[in-house]
C-alpha cells in the first residue's frame, strides 16, 4: 500500500512532489483544496497524506482538515507543510496527531525521509492490528455435544449481520471466544475487535476509556470507540458498567457518533456492539442498577453460553486443545490423556468453566513430566472423594446414613454424573458403567433419576413425587 494523497493549493508544488514520489515508486493523487480532498479520502483511503496548512479558495485550511480526518481516518498519516512555519503552528498539527511538520522551501531528501518513515510506521501499525486479528486460537470453537453444536448454529446465524448480540453464561464459559468467533466471521473481520472489560475499569475512568479525550497539553487521544470503527466493540461483564456511563453509552447505539471528553467536535463511528453478563440482566434493571432502554438496545439477540457442566462430552477434546496450544505458545511438553484421565476430568467440578480446566491442563504440563501420558493422579481432586490408589474417605453426612440409604444415595449420584458424562447417553452410560441397557433404566427409575433436554444436551436430574426437578447434576 503506497498511495500518497498530496493538498496544496499551488499546482506547481503537488505535481512537483508528486513527480518525485512517482520516481521512487509511490503511486499518488492530488487535490488542490479541502472539497477535493475529503472527495479523495471518501474513494479510497490513502496509505499517508502530504497537507499544506494554508489553503486558497478552501473552506477548511489544512488543520481543519488535519482534525477531521484523525477524527475520521486516525490510522493515515499525515505530514504537514507549510510556507508560513513557525513553532507555534507546528505544535499545533503535532497536537492534533500529524506525523511530522516540514517547512517550505524544503528539502527534497529530508521530504523522503519524512515520507519513508511515517509509510513504515502505517506500515508497521497495519502488520500489527492484522497480526492481533490472526489471533485464532482466541476464536477457535471447540467442542461437539449437542449443546455446544447448538450455540455454534446460534453464532452462525448471527455473524453475517449488524445485530447487537448479548451472550449470558457463568464466569470463565467463554463468552469473549463466542463474540471472537462471530467477528473472525462477519463480514467485520477485517476491522478491529475492541474488548472493554467494565469491571477493570475505573469508574470514574470509564467515559475517558471509551470516548477518548482531548486537552491543550496532549491534544487529541483517541479512546476505544474510536479504535473499535469499522470493527465490533465487545462489552465484557456490562453490568459493572457505571450508571452515567450507561446513559452516554446508549446515545452512541442510536446516534452512531460522540463527543470526546473536553472536546467539541462530534465524532462519528461505525461499530457492532457485542455484550456480555455472567449475571441476570433483567434482575439488575429491576435493582435500578442497569437502564431498561440500554438493556433493550443490546439485547437484540440474546444467546446463552453453556457451562462446562452442561457440556461435559466436550472436556477431552478441549483438554487435547490446550495441550496444543500450551505446546505451540509456551514450548510445554506434548502430552497425551490416559483414559482415566479423561473419565476423572469429565467428573470433577468445574465452577470456573472452561478457564478453569484450562489453568489446570497448564498447571499439569508445568509441574509433571516432559513425557508420557498424563495419568489420573496428576489431576487435581476437588470432591475429596478419593484419598488413596484403593480407599474411598465418605462424607460426614454419608457416613451417617445406613447402608441401604448410603448406597442408594451413592449409586443415584454415580449414575447421574456418568449420565451427565455421556450427554445423556445411555447406551454410552451403561456400556460404561458395566449394565444391560435395560437394567439400567429400571435401576435410574428406580432412583427417581429422569433426563431432559438443558442447554441443547440431554442432563439427569432426580425427580421428587410430583415430578418436579428435585436435585440436578
Amino acid at each position: 500500500m503506497s498511495d500518497i494523497l498530496i493538498i496544496d493549493d499551488e499546482k506547481d508544488i503537488r505535481e512537483l512532489v508528486s513527480d518525485i514520489l512517482q520516481d521512487e515508486g509511490y503511486s499518488t493523487r492530488l487535490a488542490a483544496n479541502a472539497d477535493e480532498c475529503m472527495a479523495q479520502i471518501n474513494t479510497e483511503p490513502p496509505a499517508l497524506m502530504i497537507l499544506d496548512i494554508w489553503l486558497k479558495d478552501s473552506r477548511m485550511d489544512g488543520i481543519d482538515i488535519l482534525k477531521t480526518v484523525k477524527r475520521d481516518n486516525p490510522d493515515i498519516p499525515v505530514v504537514i507543510i507549510s510556507g508560513h512555519g513557525n513553532i507555534e503552528i507546528a505544535v499545533a498539527a503535532i497536537k492534533q496527531g500529524a506525523y511530522d511538520f516540514i517547512e517550505k522551501p524544503f528539502n527534497i531528501d529530508q521530504l523522503m525521509v519524512v515520507i519513508a518513515r511515517a509509510m513504515e510506521t502505517s506500515r508497521l501499525r497495519r502488520e500489527n492490528i492484522q497480526l492481533r486479528r490472526k489471533d485464532v486460537a482466541s476464536s477457535e470453537m471447540i467442542g461437539s455435544s449437542s449443546s455446544f453444536k447448538a450455540l455454534k448454529s446460534h453464532l452462525d446465524k448471527v455473524t453475517k449481520s449488524n445485530g447487537r448480540v448479548m451472550l449470558s453464561g457463568p464466569a470463565g464459559a467463554g463468552k469473549e471466544v463466542a463474540a471472537r468467533y462471530i467477528h473472525v466471521n462477519s463480514n467485520r473481520a477485517k476491522g478491529p475487535f475492541v474488548s472493554v472489560n467494565s469491571a477493570s475499569v475505573e469508574p470514574e475512568r470509564m467515559e475517558e476509556v471509551l470516548f477518548g479525550r482531548e486537552t491543550p497539553d496532549r491534544g487529541v487521544e483517541p479512546g476505544l470507540l474510536e479504535e473499535a470503527h469499522n470493527g465490533i466493540l465487545y462489552f465484557d461483564e456490562v453490568a459493572d458498567m457505571p450508571l452515567g456511563t450507561q446513559s452516554k453509552i446508549l446515545r452512541v447505539l442510536v446516534d452512531q457518533q460522540f463527543q470526546r471528553v473536553g472536546g467539541s467536535d462530534k465524532v462519528r463511528v461505525d461499530i457492532r456492539v457485542i455484550s456480555s453478563s455472567s449475571r441476570d440482566l433483567s434482575q439488575e434493571v429491576q435493582a435500578g442498577t442497569f437502564r431498561q432502554e440500554l438493556y433493550h438496545r443490546l439485547n437484540v439477540v440474546p444467546i446463552s453460553v453453556p457451562s462446562l457442566e452442561d457440556r461435559r462430552e466436550d472436556i477431552p477434546e478441549l483438554a487435547k486443545h490446550f495441550i496444543a496450544v500450551f505446546n505451540k505458545e509456551q514450548g510445554l511438553p506434548l502430552r497425551k490423556l490416559t483414559t482415566e484421565a479423561e473419565a476423572l476430568l469429565q467428573t470433577m467440578l468445574w465452577p470456573g468453566n472452561v478457564r478453569q480446566l484450562k489453568n489446570v491442563i497448564e498447571r499439569v504440563l508445568i509441574l509433571g513430566a516432559d513425557s508420557g501420558s498424563i495419568e489420573a493422579r496428576e489431576l487435581p481432586n476437588n470432591d475429596d472423594s478419593v484419598a488413596g490408589e484403593d480407599r474411598v474417605v465418605l462424607s460426614s453426612s454419608l457416613a451417617m446414613l445406613p447402608l441401604r440409604e448410603a448406597r442408594e444415595l451413592f449409586e443415584r449420584e454415580y449414575l447421574m454424573t456418568q449420565i451427565n458424562r455421556f450427554g445423556g447417553n445411555i447406551s454410552r452410560t451403561a456400556t460404561f458403567v458395566g449394565m444391560e441397557r435395560s437394567a439400567l433404566h429400571r435401576k435410574l427409575k428406580s432412583l427417581n433419576v429422569v433426563t431432559s433436554n438443558k442447554a441443547g444436551a440431554r442432563v439427569a436430574y432426580v425427580e421428587d413425587a410430583e415430578g418436579a426437578e428435585a436435585d440436578s447434576a
